[in-house]
């Protein structure tokens, strides 16, 4: 979570010159190479201002995980106000993320490593991360409860948070695409949604269900 700072406009467009600053320095020298100092001067404020705004570096990733999230919460609310099926609420997200990501994927890649690290602040999966990573599983709670899905309880409850697992996992895959445009990222979208679709509607047979109980049951036992 980023720092508190006042919000006056004057106090905002200096918090957000410092990230944009971060964020040309981080593409261009990579994370490790880019210091608090080399921030405040790349934004033309004193080291102090910088630290005022963000404690460290790690507060400035985080600041720029709120802002992907952001752009993607915008980005998904034609979809979501224009589809009832989950294929396509689903494909809909899933691909908004991709287009608002793509300015970010050069810089990505070269701090992927940092954030690879279990242990870092960087981490989606860590506590610094938690805002941005529970706007986006409440994001992926919209898609379910706007469509036609229909699912049992147990598992319904757990999907939100198992869809923003597999976006992860193409998150992983759009930071080593190096297609134009990053195509085969959305090539992977188009195809693996309709069969993620079919495998939950087909959670509803009476043989399945069994199976289902059981997954759910694994998730409350792995989960911290």
């Amino acid at each position: 979570m980023t720092d508190p700072a006042p919000r006056s406009s004057k106090a905002e467009q200096t918090r957000q010159s410092i990230i944009d600053a971060a964020m040309r320095l981080f593409r261009s020298g990579g994370y490790d190479q880019a210091t608090m100092r080399a921030i405040a001067e790349e934004a033309g404020v004193s080291v102090g201002n910088a630290y005022y705004y963000f404690s460290s570096k790690e507060h400035l990733v985080q600041a720029y995980y709120d802002r992907i999230q952001a752009a993607h919460a915008e980005a998904s609310e034609q979809p979501l106000a224009d589809e009832t099926d989950f294929n396509g609420r689903l494909r809909g997200v899933l691909l908004a993320w991709v287009d608002v990501a793509e300015p970010y994927h050069e810089f990505a890649g070269k701090f992927f490593k940092n954030a690879a690290e279990p242990s870092s602040p960087l981490s989606p999966f860590s506590e610094d991360s938690t805002a941005a990573r529970e706007a986006a599983i409440e994001l992926h709670r919209r898609i379910i409860d706007g469509s036609d899905l229909k699912l049992a309880k147990g598992l319904r409850d757990e999907l939100p948070e198992l869809l923003w697992l597999l976006q992860m996992g193409i998150v992983l895959f759009w930071v080593h695409d190096t297609s134009e445009g990053q195509r085969r990222t959305r090539d992977l979208v188009d195809q693996s949604v309709p069969i993620i679709d079919r495998m939950l509607r087909l959670t509803r047979l009476p043989g399945v269900r069994g199976v289902v109980d059981d997954v759910v049951g694994l998730i409350h036992m792995i989960r911290p």
